[in-house]
């Protein structure tokens, strides 16, 4: 049977950054073993349903390059992808169960169940559960008649459906990360199957989509590995053949020491969502890394490497790499340490390697290039991309170049603007003035150093001198480039006002 993986996100809200890492973990995982990836929306929750949540999952997984081949959004043989409209299906599988002695109705209330856990409670149980023990005190069809549980259901007495879990077995099975997990059976409580208002809950919902829509392997996060012995059992009470699992490690905090959150973002000024997203109910805006200035890439490459590495020094990869040097076998078992630092960095690699003409659309498809200027918007970006992390910081890194300095930098002009300087500037405004040829780095250069040296001044101790009159500041991108995109007359206005104002 050929790889076929799913990602399976509930629309509660914005896809949270380790979401996208696991969508990331099984595309991957497809593309390299020629499976397929689907993705399924599992809104059995609907008390948690937040409008616009579903849209945002699948723009999110749009921008980051996760092409989906089958689900919500795309479509295949196993729909509908949501499990909302699958929910008529699922009752059918939870009365499977009944019949087959291995789940049971449950008809007690909310305040019968309290009531058990709170006797557990103050008998100093290890576990307040609906289990094996506690199931034969409460109001369910193995206590009461059949008859009696008849008429209940007849009369529209609301009830669930609970999973009868045998204390007396060992459940044993192979994670692909992890290794062996071995659970007893009596360490786990009767898990509702089916809801009393029809809808199945995670449990069930998530094990007879797997099965039904083929799915030869659940790649997804460690919070999950807890649930895993009952989705085995599950498997085996229904006498389906079960998926590989591979449980992912967690998100760390840049600390290190636990489950990274939102408020750890908030606090750490960083984001942990793919995209900004405004919440519908509040109207507050959490930032998002696309916003924030990060190339799909660069997140891409980070994510990857968090809790897998290729065995190897490389650190830079297409998805396409990604893909041919993947591998479950080298997930780590242990959580991963968020570093928005290295983030930070990838993004500057990518930034570095993305043409100049991709960087100008960047900045004006934002809305960043104002419209009124007359520099160019290629040079300008070849000039800064390689000293800033974000494309949004070439304009505000380049602010020079749109204003002239309306104040120098004092201990440069303390320093630095001397007698030789102001002989050397002033040549060089004669020289410019009289120069009727391309005005190019190249030619800006010659003409300065044949100015310098026209006046007698070495060309080398009077540079930063030159720099502090055209850009007001001791240090910064390459001056002679600088001088082309300002052009020849903005250079003179700029030297001139410079020795009026310095000497």
């Amino acid at each position: 049977m050929s790889v076929r993986v799913r990602f399976a996100p509930s629309p509660t809200g914005p896809l949270h950054i380790g979401g996208v890492r696991t969508a990331l973990y099984n595309y991957l995982f497809a593309r390299k073993n020629g499976g397929k990836m689907l993705l399924r929306i599992e809104d059995t929750d609907q008390n948690r349903y937040v409008p616009g949540a579903e849209a945002y999952i699948l723009e999110a997984l749009a921008w980051i390059g996760i092409q989906i081949d089958e689900g919500q959004g795309v479509g295949g043989p196993h729909a509908p992808y949501r499990q909302s409209e699958r929910k008529e299906m699922y009752r059918q599988y939870a009365e499977q169960l009944i019949a087959a002695g291995k789940a049971y109705y449950a008809f007690d209330t909310a305040d019968e169940i309290e009531a058990m856990r709170k006797r557990l409670e103050e008998a100093g149980a290890d576990a307040a559960q609906y289990n094996a023990i506690t199931r034969l005190q409460m109001t369910n069809s193995l206590t009461l008649s059949a008859e009696e549980v008849q008429q209940r259901i007849a009369k529209g007495d609301p009830y669930v459906i609970r999973i009868k879990i045998d204390p007396k077995q060992e459940i044993r099975f192979k994670d692909i990360i992890r290794e062996w997990v071995s659970v007893h059976a009596s360490t786990l409580d009767d898990k509702v199957l089916l809801k009393s208002d029809g809808m199945p809950t995670y449990h069930l919902a998530n094990i007879v989509d797997d099965h039904l829509m083929e799915i030869t392997h659940v790649i997804r996060g460690e919070e999950w590995l807890p649930s895993a012995p009952l989705h085995v059992l599950m498997y085996q009470y229904f006498g389906w053949k079960a998926p590989q699992f591979a449980h992912l490690p967690l998100l760390l905090k840049p600390e290190g020491n636990g489950k990274l959150s939102k408020r750890d973002a908030d606090l750490g000024g960083f984001p942990i969502f793919p995209l900004q997203w405004t919440d519908p109910n509040t109207g507050i805006v959490a930032r998002g890394f696309r916003e924030d200035g990060y190339l799909k890439d660069a997140v891409v490459n980070f994510l990857a490497f968090l809790g897998w590495n290729p065995g190897t020094d490389q650190e830079l990869f297409s998805m396409d790499q990604l893909i041919e040097a993947f591998s479950l076998e080298r997930i780590h078992k242990a959580g991963a340490r968020f570093d928005i630092t290295k983030a930070k960095w990838f993004n500057q690699q990518y930034l570095k390697g993305t043409s100049n003409e991709a960087l100008g659309e960047i900045l004006q498809n934002n809305g960043q290039w104002p419209a009124d200027t007359s520099l160019d918007l290629d040079k300008v970006v070849a000039l800064m991309k390689d000293r800033v992390t974000f494309p949004q910081e070439i304009l505000s890194e380049a602010a020079f170049l749109f204003t002239p300095p309306a104040t120098y930098e004092e201990a440069v002009a303390t320093s630095k603007w001397n007698t030789d300087a102001q002989k050397a500037v002033a040549a060089y405004i004669e020289d410019l003035k009289i120069f009727e040829g391309d005005f190019l780095a190249e030619s800006a250069k010659a003409i300065w150093a044949a100015a310098a040296e026209r006046v007698g001044v070495k060309m080398g101790k009077v540079m930063q001198a030159l720099r502090l009159a055209v850009t007001g500041a001791g240090h910064g991108p390459d001056l002679m480039l600088t001088m082309e995109i300002l052009g020849k007359q903005e250079v003179i206005a700029r030297l001139e006002k410079a020795l009026a104002t310095l000497s």
